[in-house]
């Protein structure tokens, strides 16, 4: 027990101080991230991806790769996963994914993964500007990178650009490791590793190996040269074995594509949107599409460029000058002869300024983040920054830390250094050199506060947005219960509301189904007979901005039965209403209607009266019936008329079924209150519970009995 001790006490001292220094930097990033996660994104973020990520490794610890829900996968549609027959199986691959259900299974907080994460990008690009410059630059690069406001935000999030990039950056260190100590292990581990990564994001790898690749087949190009083919020369071997490794990733990729598209060539991303690749001319995914130019292509990315050197990288522009000021020194050291490992490794990281904009020229991705290309306040990128070009913090983080480095020991040696060393005492030289460095710190503290305080807040705002309209959700206890939520963006779960997703086997305390048509809706309720059954809804419209808040409410729903029903419903009288109308009528069907005339004064309340039976429904003071479908929606309308012509409308929609002698209906039903039109969406829901929200004097009771 003792000699393990003092081998580790020994490692320990023997461990460089910036080592050491980078390791407690990287735990604190760590922490921090899973921090931000926790406490800026508890509902998760306005990206809906990150939901299908989380399905996704849900399914993966179900030992499953799609959901199976059989005739109600319409209902159980999640957002970005394919419908293929009874299955649904998302389009992105499932690496990521499976980062998260480790933490999942091993902590049951899937958070755990997005710390990991993002200490291992601290410590890599560590690594990396040791191996470019040396420990004292690789140290400040991953301060530089901790603290940029893309690594921040994006690594606190469930998506795939920061865990790609920790993939990325392993097999470059490990690459350059094979190539520093002739390797074999670590050239096929690194193949292995890059081969992961292309199954991740494949254009995201390639576009990052690019400068590697180059760099190998050059090796192995000069060792044939000097060498000859055979034997093998040692880069030879080496690089072989990396790409079997790397191919091997890619036999792994092309076999689940087989697997969930029917074909190896057939990525699930294409599966679910055949135009949505990279590439140029027409691009298209769901309702939205585009020229996609190379004119606009050159716009976009311009813009994208100038916002991540301008608003996501440290220090905004400052930094961008920074590493801008580095690549410059660099350049001339290395013209200068400086040694081949850190020529190298410098020059392959300073490739990736050419490789990531050039490949991301062919992504419209790009194009898609900004919601309007000159406006960096609005769009995805306004909260989370050009993610598809992520892995350039690395190159910036480095080459900027290295002209922060250099600057700092040019100013240390310079001759006013040394004047005031000869004209002041020791202490006064270090209280300068301490007041030149807060300086610095403090000026590029404000300038990356500047940078990193608008996108924290845009995503606050979100966060205070899900934070009102989840709150009936947070409040229920649910045991055993089916929850019918909207769907405001098409017939999607989890978009927008990524926080409410069902377990893979749609089973567990609560199960959320689309609320849907009348037959849908029967069929959820069908299939979950002894559940609570809940309609979670909302007054307002949902929409992208986070300003913009909606009123939820949560209803209990029970079935109403019988061999007739028999309703009243009851509507408060405004101000100024002098008569009313009174309409019945069925999705499927004719209406029947009367005029109520006066209905009285303020205070007063109005009562009308309707009766189901069989496939008829009827209204008292109309003569007619209305037919009505095995499955249907009957709907009352009550407008209030006044003396102007401007008009309230009660408006109640009932979902409704009939089987043999038996009719049923969905209660309590949907009831929205109506400006000056007769159908108002969700943007009228009625809130009893809420008057301030209504005009005085609105008031809407509504009940149904069975009858003979």
């Amino acid at each position: 027990m003792i000699r393990p001790l003092h081998a580790l006490r020994r490692r320990f001292r023997e461990t460089p101080t910036e080592t050491l220094l980078a390791a407690g930097l990287a735990v604190l990033v760590g922490i921090v991230v899973f921090a931000t996660a926790e406490t800026l994104f508890p509902y998760h973020s306005s990206n809906h991806d990150e939901g299908v990520y989380l399905q996704q490794a849900s399914l993966l610890l179900a030992g499953q790769l799609e959901l199976y829900a059989g005739g109600l996968a319409d209902a159980f549609h999640p957002w970005f996963f394919i419908e293929d027959g009874r299955r649904l199986y998302p389009k992105y691959t499932p690496v990521p994914a499976a980062m998260y259900a480790v933490s999942m299974a091993l902590f049951g907080e899937p958070r755990v993964t997005l710390a990991v994460v993002a200490a291992a990008n601290v410590a890599l690009v560590y690594r990396l500007g040791s191996l470019a410059f040396d420990r004292r630059v690789g140290l400040v690069a991953g301060v530089v990178y901790a603290v940029s406001p893309m690594a921040l935000l994006t690594t606190s999030v469930f998506l795939p650009y920061a865990p790609t990039t920790m993939l990325n950056l392993v097999f470059a260190v490990l690459y350059l490791r094979a190539v520093r100590e002739r390797s074999l292990r670590s050239a096929g581990l690194a193949g292995a590793v890059v081969g992961v990564a292309f199954f991740a994001r494949p254009y995201t790898a390639v576009l990052f190996a690019a400068p590697f690749i180059a760099h190998a087949a050059w090796a192995v190009l000069r060792s044939v040269r000097a060498d000859g083919v055979w034997p093998l020369s040692d880069a030879a071997r080496r690089n072989t074995l990396t790409a079997v490794f790397g191919l091997l990733g890619v036999g792994l990729a092309l076999a689940y594509n087989a697997r969930m598209t029917g074909s190896p060539l057939v990525f699930p991303y294409e599966a679910f949107a055949p135009m949505d690749g990279p590439g140029f001319g027409e691009r298209r995914i769901l309702g939205h599409e585009v020229d996609y130019t190379l004119d606009l292509a050159l716009e976009a990315n311009g813009y994208v460029l100038w916002y991540l050197a301008t608003r996501w990288f440290t220090a905004g522009l400052l930094g961008t000058a920074a590493a801008a000021v580095g690549i410059a020194v660099a350049a001339r050291r290395w013209v200068g002869g400086l040694d081949g490992e850190r020529r190298r490794v410098g020059g392959l990281l300073a490739a990736l300024f050419v490789t990531v904009p050039l490949g991301n020229l062919a992504f419209w991705g790009n194009y898609n983040v900004l919601a309007t290309m000159d406006d960096p306040t609005n769009g995805l990128l306004s909260q989370f920054g050009p993610f598809y070009h992520f892995d350039l913090l690395v190159p910036l983080s480095v080459f900027s830390a290295f002209a922060l480095v250099v600057g700092w020991r040019h100013a240390r040696n310079s001759v006013t250094a040394e004047r005031l060393s000869a004209a002041a005492s020791p202490r006064a030289v270090r209280a300068v050199g301490v007041v030149a460095l807060a300086t610095v710190l403090l000026v590029g503290g404000v300038a990356n506060a500047a940078v990193l305080t608008p996108p924290v807040e845009r995503n606050a705002g979100h966060t205070e947005k899900f934070d009102t309209a989840y709150e009936p959700i947070d409040s229920a206890d649910f045991e055993d219960a089916v929850v019918f939520i909207p769907a405001p963006y098409g017939d999607w779960q989890n978009h927008p509301f990524q926080y409410l997703r069902n377990n893979p086997g749609f089973d567990g305390p609560v199960v959320y189904a689309l609320d849907r048509d009348p037959a849908g809706d029967f069929a959820v309720m069908d299939a979950y007979p002894n559940r609570t059954q809940y309609r979670y809804t909302y007054r307002g419209a949902w929409t992208a901005d986070p300003d913009r808040h909606v009123t939820p409410k949560l209803d209990e729903l029970d079935v109403r039965e019988g061999q007739r029903l028999t309703g009243e419903t009851t509507v408060g009288i405004p101000a100024r209403v002098d008569r009313a109308t009174v309409r019945l009528f069925s999705v499927s069907g004719d209406h029947v209607e009367y005029d109520a005339g006066n209905v009285g004064g303020v205070g007063n309340d109005y009562t009308a009266e309707w009766r189901l039976d069989g496939d008829e429904a009827s209204l008292a003071g109309a003569n007619g019936t209305v037919s009505v479908a095995d499955t249907d929606e009957l709907i009352l309308l009550v407008r209030l008329v006044q003396p102007d012509g401007g008009t309230l409308t009660y408006r109640q929609e009932m979902t409704v079924r009939t089987t043999g002698d038996t009719v049923e209906v969905v209660w309590p039903p949907e009831r929205t209150v109506c400006r000056l039109v007769d159908y108002c969406d969700r943007e009228g829901t009625y809130l009893p519970d809420h008057p301030e929200e209504h005009f005085a004097g609105v008031s809407f009771e509504t009940d149904v009995e069975a009858s003979s």
